[in-house]
């Protein structure tokens, strides 16, 4: 996913993927363990892509905390 597709993203959107993101990634991760993968860059590539996702998150719940009417 590229940044420009990640910061379109709503927040529940973000919470989704970056949970389906996390899940893929232990799976890939457990399946490297048991027989080495054919590209064992993506380990790295995934894990990147969950901190953009979770980079993003923080920056829109920052900036919805900072928009929202104070009590």
């Amino acid at each position: 996913m590229k940044k420009e597709e990640i910061k379109e993203l709503s927040i529940p959107e973000l919470r989704a993927q970056i949970e389906a993101a996390e899940k893929a990634y232990r799976e890939l991760k457990v399946t490297h363990a048991i027989s080495p993968i054919d590209n064992p860059a993506k380990i790295t590539k995934d894990r990147r892509e969950i901190a953009r996702l979770k980079t993003v998150l923080r920056q829109k719940e920052l900036q919805a905390a900072a928009t929202a009417p104070e009590v």
